[in-house]
């Protein structure tokens, strides 16, 4: 099950404009003598069980670089761990000579994911795809980033027996 803003298939004139864009900026920054970060470096993703129904996805985003807020989308396998939609945080808005009017984010990002079926004690695979762009000029393909995390063990609550309690060691 896929998650995040509604995906949407990147028109064919929208990726003619990035692979034109990509390919002019990289011979600009090769001339400059500046070597951009591979996408898992520049856009660095992680993910950790904050409780056993809950996932925190969490992008470092290397200075000089942005992810695009509309371009981010999460799943989840195996699929009937039922990743459910997160509420994306709001992006700062970005004028974009090829895009237009975007939502990015710099430095960080960390959203919530909801597993509704999540099985103790097994594993999940949590992926995000992404994609970004270097200040630099150069525009990353779309990139999917996995991380696998094991699923708590359901713990144990304290019984309500009527049981008396022990005695503290100090009064």
């Amino acid at each position: 099950m896929s998650t995040g803003l509604p995906k949407r298939p990147p028109s064919a004139a929208f990726r003619g404009r990035l692979l034109w864009a990509a390919a002019a900026l990289l011979l600009a920054a090769s001339a400059l003598g500046q070597s951009p970060l591979p996408p898992d470096r520049a856009f660095r993703f992680s993910a950790r069980m904050v409780d056993a129904q809950t996932v925190e996805a969490r992008f470092t985003i290397a200075d000089g670089y942005y992810l695009y807020r509309d371009r981010i989308h999460f799943s989840a396998q195996p699929a009937d761990a039922g990743l459910a939609v997160p509420a994306l945080p709001g992006g700062a808005v970005k004028e974009d000579p090829f895009f237009g009017r975007v939502e990015t984010y710099r430095g960080g990002m960390v959203v919530n994911l909801a597993l509704k079926t999540a099985k103790p004690g097994e594993q999940v695979v949590i992926a995000a795809e992404s994609q970004g762009c270097a200040d630099i000029g150069i525009c990353y393909p779309a990139t999917v980033q996995r991380v696998t995390i094991p699923i708590p063990e359901a713990s144990v609550a304290p019984s309500s027996s009527g049981a008396t309690p022990k005695k503290p060691w100090f009064n």
